[in-house]
């Protein structure tokens, strides 16, 4: 099943790295970004979690609760957020149940192995808990500002 803008994001409950759990239901009435990444500690995804670090404050400003979601597990999680100072959570879906439903999660290919794992994509939920975009294709250097232009056009009262 592909989700799409206006559909229900699929609920769910992941612990992050202090075992808290995190649930999309106890979130309605924010707005919620949800990246999913492959890996604590890579390049790319490095990139990605430290854009959302270096603008925050901004999606916290206007009530965005941002998560990162993959497959590593509280202790590689820990070490990300302690060594990049991340200020948000990162949610552990260490079988990819999560990121199965969601669609982001299934056979990869890189440098000619195949392999089972999280492809980089980013859900924006709405405050009613319906999706209300879906980046496919994501540059991490750049996404999360990216993604808040987007939310300031739709905040925006001119809008």
């Amino acid at each position: 099943m592909t989700l799409n803008p206006g559909d229900l994001a699929p609920d769910f409950s992941l612990p992050d790295a202090q075992g808290n759990q995190i649930s999309l239901a106890d979130l309605r009435g924010v707005r919620v970004v949800l990246y999913f990444y492959p890996r604590d500690n890579t390049p790319g995804c490095t990139k990605e979690a430290c854009g959302f670090r270096d603008i925050y404050s901004e999606f916290q400003s206007r009530n965005i609760a941002v998560f990162g979601v993959s497959t590593d597990d509280a202790k590689s999680h820990t070490k990300f957020v302690n060594k990049y100072q991340l200020p948000f959570p990162l949610l552990c879906d260490e079988g990819g149940k999560v990121a199965t439903a969601y669609g982001c999660y299934g056979l990869k290919k890189f440098m000619g192995k195949e392999y089972v794992g999280i492809t980089r994509m980013t859900y924006a939920i709405a405050p009613d808990g319906r999706i209300e975009k879906i980046y496919r294709k994501v540059k991490p250097e750049s996404h999360a500002e990216e993604i808040l232009a987007d939310f300031l056009a739709v905040l925006s009262p001119e809008s």
